[in-house]
């Protein structure tokens, strides 16, 4: 029973660290260390070649009821003069939180440069989210289908106006206005707000003919299928689209099912968001609940993909105007943020199906930072709090450790004399256990139980941005990149062993060895994980030895060091 406890105790251990590396490779496209994923995500990118561009992409099929000759592009139908195409311009804007680029051929936003936040290569650089340029495509857009009219490829008038927000105001606009096409004109208006990550987008469509239409916008976002500059390829999180309706709630889509033509999402829905998710960042196309839509999601071209939604906008008659509003989020996944401006948007942030224990666990370690003002420490204050929460728990399971440890000479006395007695070997063990009130399975239960809090925990940290280039001490300057002088997981890989040298040794020569083996292997990852989960992970050690530690002194079990035999 002892060898089938410590067995239990390093399976658990063991296949937990698996199975949570594998998803991060299987569910991302990656090919897994153990269970290989049986394709990547999407098709790979010639080493060095340009993504295909998004002047390219094609808008999704009009819906039942559009024009069936509506193609985007295409000059104004007989009878209309065909519009003089203006030069395309790229307008540039600036507020307390963005650097964008906006070009004038549709008005779409093909440039988000976040400058809060630092590149993760060049901290002297801004975090680029949105680009369009040679190594990557990411853009957002949006447009009119049903007819020849503008669309995001149609050249547009960039209205004069400022450029930068001003010292004390509250508001940036950016205008854009085509020339009528197909018996409309759009005007479209980029709206910033100081201290937003939402931008609000106005779409004024004016019926310039002489007959009523019924057009549909489009809002779309494109994207290559490449891994986001900067991630770590030791270990990857989701990058795509993804979907929310409240029927059908979270929807993550895998680059590699659009390929297959293998997306599942509703086909209307009168509230929800489309997004472009990857790490810590997201962009995400928001409507008014209640505007119906039609989310989508389209191959463009090779490598390159866009997930958006369409809106009908009913029939605007000659000389009448239809206005919509729409917001487009672009920015990093801070939690109490998406919560307030559009429901579900949170979700963006995927803590998968430990959400139910990892959003209180953000919420305590947010208090603890407006407390503490600095990650580190929360993350240190946390894995504290949880300690003295499961406190009791822990004593029980230590306690057992530590009766077990006491009676471990007389169990391996007992087995050396009745090696060659399996099966009085077996009884005259249970005999013991029953005598000295001991149960060899009570150090597994408690353990076992607070697993998944202790992964919801290593979710919440490995997902919020605000690791993202915060500093604990000293030489820490960023706990979302590894520790780069390699002193956390040495730490942490110590404190395993000695863990591994505080618990009784198994009676199994193969077994003990193997309690030796298991945390040196599992503290490899840790030299290439980040620095504030190695600290969530060193911490959580060193208060489980404490407490051992005082437990086993408390029943008259002076610690010991089971050291490895390895003859």
């Amino acid at each position: 029973m002892n060898d089938i406890r410590h067995s239990v105790l390093w399976v658990i251990f063991g296949f937990s660290m698996i199975l949570l590396w594998d998803k991060w490779q299987v569910h991302n496209g990656n090919r897994a260390l153990f269970f290989p994923a049986p394709a990547p995500t999407a098709p790979a990118a010639t080493a060095g070649a340009r993504p295909a561009s998004a002047d390219a992409a094609h808008v999704p099929a009009p819906a039942v009821g559009a024009s069936p000759d509506a193609v985007p592009g295409q000059p104004a139908v007989s009878g209309q003069p065909a519009a003089v195409p203006a030069a395309r311009e790229r307008v540039q804007v600036q507020t307390d939180l963005y650097r964008l680029t906006f070009d004038s051929q549709g008005g779409s936003l093909t440039h988000a440069e976040l400058l809060e936040h630092a590149d993760m290569a060049d901290k002297t650089r801004r975090f680029l989210l949105l680009d369009e340029s040679a190594q990557r495509v990411y853009v957002a857009q949006t447009g009119l289908i049903g007819g020849s009219f503008p669309t995001h490829k149609t050249p547009m008038t960039a209205l004069p106006g400022p450029r930068e927000l001003a010292e004390g105001a509250n508001e940036l606009a950016i205008r854009f206005e085509s020339p009528s096409q197909g018996g409309l004109k759009l005007v479209k208006t980029w709206t910033l707000r100081r201290g937003s990550y939402a931008i609000a987008v106005r779409h004024e469509v004016v019926n310039t003919g002489n007959a009523a239409v019924s057009p549909q916008l489009y809002l779309q976002l494109v994207r290559d299928g490449n891994k986001p500059p900067g991630e770590s390829s030791f270990y990857s999180t989701f990058t795509g689209p993804a979907v929310y309706t409240d029927a059908k709630k979270y929807q993550k889509i895998e680059f590699k099912d659009i390929e297959n033509d293998k997306v599942d999402i509703p086909k209307e829905a009168p509230d929800g968001y489309v997004a472009m998710v990857q790490h810590y960042f997201a962009a995400a196309w928001l409507l008014a609940d209640g505007v119906p839509r039609q989310p989508f999601t389209r191959k463009v071209d090779t490598n390159l993909y866009s997930v958006g939604m369409l809106t009908p906008l009913g029939s605007i008659a000659p000389g009448a105007s239809r206005t919509l509003d729409a917001r487009l989020f672009a920015g990093p996944q801070v939690e109490t943020m998406l919560e307030t401006l559009s429901p579900g948007l949170e979700l963006v942030k995927d803590y998968g199906w430990l959400t139910i224990l990892a959003k209180p666990l953000y919420w305590l370690l947010e208090q603890l930072h407006k407390l503490l003002r600095n990650w580190g420490w929360s993350i240190v204050g946390l894995v504290l709090l949880l300690k003295i929460a499961f406190y009791w728990l822990n004593a029980k399971a230590y306690a057992s450790m530590a009766k077990m440890k006491a009676i471990n000479p007389k169990i391996m006395e007992m087995r050396e004399r009745l090696k060659d007695k399996p099966q009085q070997m077996q009884q005259e063990m249970m005999r013991i256990y029953r005598e000295e009130k001991v149960n060899p399975m009570g150090g597994c239960f408690p353990i076992v139980i607070q697993i998944p809090v202790f992964i919801a925990l290593y979710w919440v940290l490995l997902s919020s941005v605000e690791m993202r280039n915060a500093p604990w001490i000293g030489w820490i300057h960023d706990l979302s990149t590894p520790d780069p002088l390699f002193i956390l997981p040495l730490l942490m890989t110590a404190s395993s062993l000695l863990q591994t040298a505080l618990n009784p040794a198994p009676p199994d020569p193969m077994q003990a060895k193997m309690m030796w083996f298991m945390p040196l292997v599992f503290s490899v990852m840790f030299f290439f994980f980040p620095a504030g989960l190695v600290l969530y992970w060193l911490t959580n050690n060193i208060l489980s030895i404490a407490q051992q530690w005082i437990i086993n002194t408390r029943m008259g079990v002076p610690p010991q060091f089971n050291l490895p035999k390895f003859r």
